[in-house]
């Protein structure tokens, strides 16, 4: 059910129309809450790089700041806070640097 958006790099969220065509379009997606400030999510960015090259997942990267409305109504309280959907619903939270064999984890299982 790929779509145009599942590119092999991180998306950036414009909006909540934009998210919710995200979650709606792919069968998997992995939201990266975020903020340009935040020394660990620049930490991680590396890490969801390869995610979203090596994974059919789609890695949408959304900036709390720039979007605090989407953050606060998804119950985000701190970054990086990783959301992963699987066929548009809600399936996973992580808070905090995730190693990367851990997130290929539970973007497989969310894939079978």
């Amino acid at each position: 059910m790929s779509t145009p958006e599942s590119a092999e790099k991180p998306v950036y969220v414009e909006g909540q129309s934009h998210l919710e065509s995200l979650v709606s379009d792919n069968d998997v997606v992995v939201v990266d809450y975020y903020a340009d400030w935040c020394g660990p999510c620049k930490m991680l960015e590396p890490t969801l790089e390869e995610l979203a090259a090596e994974t059919d997942a789609v890695v949408a990267k959304l900036d709390i700041d720039e979007h605090q409305q989407l953050a606060q109504s998804a119950g985000v309280r701190s970054v990086p806070t990783l959301e992963f959907y699987a066929n548009g619903e809600a399936a996973e939270r992580v808070v905090g640097v995730q190693e990367k064999s851990a997130l290929e984890s539970m973007v497989s299982q969310l894939s079978s």
